[in-house]
């Protein structure tokens, strides 16, 4: 018996290029919607959640479209955010990333971030598949909590739009990686969201 999560990060959005936060899904970020909902469509999804922002609800949409069985569900938990500020052990390479983001952000980041780990991470009964529709930061994270590392190693997990990771738990034992930043699905014009430069 196993429960498997699969974490998608949400197609690109047609107001990254000017600076906002959020908008709808680009023409490239539907196409990338497509191909990860082709990519799972044999997959016995039980539960897809997703981020309420716009860009990964509609992700989710075009998913649910090929899996009309299973309603896609909001989750204020899957929000966009920062989970943890900076410590004595953080590169000195990452310090300027902290300079635009508040104590009451990290703070905040990191409750929501307890908070859904605690909630999403919880041993499922039986063979269990869910999807999970959301952001950088936050698949990250969860990346950064089954493999037990420091809480700064966050910033250096980076994930494709619609690129897909899988975490899962085996009844018994701990949780696993099983694959990270699968881009197999995308063609390399729609590998996007990535650095230019690999992180430290």
């Amino acid at each position: 018996m196993t429960h498997y999560i699969y974490l998608v990060r949400h197609g690109e959005h047609q107001d990254a290029e000017h600076g906002l936060v959020d908008g709808p899904l680009s023409p490239r970020g539907q196409r990338q919607a497509s191909l990860i909902a082709d990519r799972l469509s044999g997959v016995p999804l039980s539960a897809v959640w997703h981020s309420p922002l716009v860009r990964a609800a509609e992700t989710a949409k075009i998913v649910s479209e090929r899996m009309p069985s299973v309603e896609p569900q909001a989750s204020a938990l899957l929000f966009d955010c920062v989970p943890s500020g900076p410590t004595p052990d953080v590169p000195s390479a990452f310090e300027p990333f902290f300079g635009a983001v508040t104590e009451a952000e990290i703070d905040a980041g990191r409750a929501q971030m307890s908070d859904a780990t605690a909630e999403f991470l919880r041993r499922r009964t039986g063979d269990v598949h869910e999807l999970i529709i959301t952001h950088n930061f936050v698949i990250a994270w969860f990346v950064r909590e089954v493999l037990g590392a420091p809480e700064w190693r966050w910033m250096t997990l980076n994930q494709a739009h619609c690129g897909l990771t899988v975490i899962a738990q085996k009844q018994g034992r701990p949780w696993s990686l099983v694959t990270h930043n699968d881009l197999a699905h995308l063609p390399f014009e729609l590998r996007t969201g990535l650095p230019e430069t690999p992180p430290v």
